[in-house]
């Protein structure tokens, strides 16, 4: 399948796209109100090096550039809950295989569902943001989308994060005391290679989800070498 169908020619060069389940397909043709203001938000996404700088992980500036076009659109933050209701329905007398309508006993387990929540929900379409958490928040994000896929509360999810080639900007970008900021962008934080392996593994079950990965094109003021011409990408 060629990404190049449904993504625009613009978004290729500033992110990464990768397909599971047919999340593309499905967003695209089924949803394409929720497609467009998702293009929009990626279009309009612009990061700076002083973003980079700035502590706080997933509570920095750089989710609420997300917030800041999502929301308008009706793009909320969900959390789910729910109780499984049992009913236990007992065989009509000499008729194997026939049931009757009415349950002989019912049991409820509650909060059986309880504590999923996904960054922006719309329609049927999820979208979570990880920009710099520990990298189990993605197994939290697929149990989550793959629990509201089971549900029938969506058709497909999409998840952003860093790519991989982020770190030779993190690599040039200096903080205030003149280190790379790297340190603080830690391979066991969020990035597209930590959640690449789980979708993988098909801990998204059979949610379709589209990841996406932040490339260097979105950070707006970098230039390619170090701030001040002492770093090069690849030191």
């Amino acid at each position: 399948m060629e990404l190049e169908r449904y993504i625009p020619q613009d978004l290729l060069g500033r992110f990464e796209f990768y397909n599971y389940n047919h999340a593309i397909e499905i967003i695209t043709q089924a949803f394409p109100d929720e497609w467009t203001e998702l293009v929009d938000c990626l279009r309009k996404l612009k990061i700076t090096t002083d973003d980079l700088r700035e502590a706080g992980g997933n509570e920095t500036r750089i989710p609420k550039k997300f917030d800041d076009v999502l929301y308008p659109y009706g793009w909320r933050e969900i959390r789910i809950s729910g109780d499984l209701h049992i009913k236990f329905y007992p065989r009509q007398a000499e008729q194997r295989g026939r049931f009757s309508d009415v349950p002989f006993d019912e049991r409820v387990i509650q909060q059986y569902i309880d504590g999923h929540n996904i960054d922006f929900l719309k329609g049927r379409v999820a979208f979570d943001l990880e920009w710099n958490s520990k990298d189990q928040t993605f197994d939290r994000d697929l149990l989550a989308m793959r629990t509201y896929y089971d549900c029938d509360i969506i058709s497909a999810g999409i998840i952003i994060t860093r790519s991989k080639e982020l770190n030779d900007v993190f690599k040039t970008v200096q903080d205030e005391d003149g280190k790379p900021i790297m340190r603080k962008y830690g391979s066991s934080t969020t990035w597209m290679g930590k959640l690449l392996y789980r979708l993988n593994s098909r801990r998204n079950g059979g949610c379709p989800i589209l990841a996406v990965g932040i490339k260097k094109g979105c950070i707006s003021d970098w230039t390619g070498g170090g701030e001040h011409g002492e770093h090069s990408a690849d030191e």
